[in-house]
């Protein structure tokens, strides 16, 4: 069992770390730049009662202020032996993963090879006379395909049972009228967008759009030349842990990636670094409206709230009730990707946890990477405080919440 971090210990330590990424982004020369010592302090008061809770071994956590990068790290790699944690340690960043399925399946579209409008089965033609007739290729990007389960039955173990699952499944409700997050529809997404590009979907998301968009420590599969970056995930036990690799969990929640990279992904999001304008069509597909929920609008995996966002409200978007149930949705759009809102995914393995949020218009980008698994509203809590404190003109006071 770690013993406790003390609050001088851990701020001493985070303080020491603070870094910027000189070069990747243009630095921005106003005065609305924070500096380092204050940043960092803020990051201690946000995160220094999750780690101390959950006693996190390792943490990296980046926040893009006016275009600018700041990185903030402490711990280590692995309870026993580990190194300490920097801006390129590697974590598993969980149904993060899913942004990146839906940048391919976005990318296979304006290559003009799928048509998100079109249904599944006009891709898998063992699926046609089934109800993926009726389920198109954005109901799974989407969440919205008619009742998907959480987790694909464990008892599937190859594409000829797979396909024979798709096409026996029967949808619960109309696609298009509610919303069930699940990993086999979002698996399903990456399945069909690498058969529309004909290449394994390992190797066309790390080519087209891990290395499209420069970024050099984001893997599915963490080659033997990065394997000592890669951190060791802890469970409730502080036993170490990784993520169990089957069938669709490269598409759902296989990536691997770092504070640096996810740093320049949420850059590319927001213009700030340029990359292939087919793969910054792509993202910005990604981040067209399409369904409203009580608590958002449902982009392609993304979740876009409108400013000012609530507390509450943030925690209701991204509470156990939105994953693990079936929410009435309203079709809207498609709406075109918005700068005043905030954009988030959060993502988790049994030993990690992640969570991603941007402002476009602020130029504010957010990356959470631990290598212990705490749940989500604690991510938003730690958001939310660095919000408060660095923009709080995009929240709103306890006092005007419902």
């Amino acid at each position: 069992m770690p013993q406790p971090i003390s609050l001088f210990q851990f701020a001493k330590g985070l303080l020491a770390s603070a870094g910027f990424l000189s070069g990747a982004i243009a630095q921005a020369e106003s005065g609305a730049s924070a500096a380092p010592d204050r940043l960092a302090s803020v990051v201690v008061e946000a995160i220094q009662p999750v780690v101390e809770k959950y006693q996190v071994p390792g943490m990296a956590l980046a926040l893009t202020i006016d275009g600018e990068p700041h990185f903030f790290t402490f711990g280590e790699t692995a309870l026993d032996g580990g190194a300490p944690v920097t801006e390129h340690t590697l974590f598993e960043v969980g149904s993060v993963s899913k942004t990146f399925t839906a940048t391919l399946a976005a990318y296979a579209e304006v290559k003009g090879a799928l048509d998100f409008h079109k249904p599944v089965s006009a891709y898998l033609p063992p699926l046609r006379g089934s109800a993926m007739d009726r389920v198109s290729v954005l109901n799974l990007a989407t969440h919205t395909a008619g009742h998907f389960p959480l987790q694909l039955p464990e008892d599937i173990e190859s594409d000829t049972q797979l396909l024979g699952y798709y096409r026996n499944w029967q949808p619960q409700y109309t696609p298009g009228t509610k919303r069930t997050y699940s990993n086999p529809g979002i698996g399903l997404l990456g399945f069909v967008a690498a058969r529309s590009l004909n290449q394994p979907f390992a190797q066309v998301i790390e080519k087209e759009i891990f290395r499209g968009l420069g970024l050099s420590d984001t893997f599915i599969r963490v080659p033997k030349s990065k394997v000592d970056d890669y951190a060791v995930g802890h469970n409730s036990k502080h036993e170490p842990v990784r993520v169990n690799i089957r069938l669709l969990s490269e598409e759902a929640y296989g990536v691997r990636s770092s504070a640096a990279d996810l740093t320049r992904y949420l850059a590319a999001q927001m213009q700030l670094v340029k990359v292939d304008g087919d793969l910054q069509k792509a993202l910005a597909k990604t981040r067209t409206g399409y369904f409203e929920t009580d608590y958002y609008v449902q982009d392609m995996v993304w979740e876009q709230y409108t400013l000012p966002v609530s507390h509450s409200g943030l925690l209701a978007g991204n509470s156990r009730e939105m994953i693990s149930g079936d929410r009435e949705v309203s079709a809207i759009g498609p709406l075109a990707p918005q700068d005043n809102v905030l954009i988030n995914k959060t993502g988790s393995t049994g030993g990690f946890s992640a969570y991603l949020a941007f402002i476009p218009q602020q130029r504010f980008g957010f990356v959470l990477l631990a290598n212990k698994y705490f749940p989500n509203d604690e991510r938003v809590d730690v958001l939310y405080k660095i919000l408060e404190t660095l923009l709080p003109e995009v929240t709103t006071s306890s006092s005007t919440e419902d």
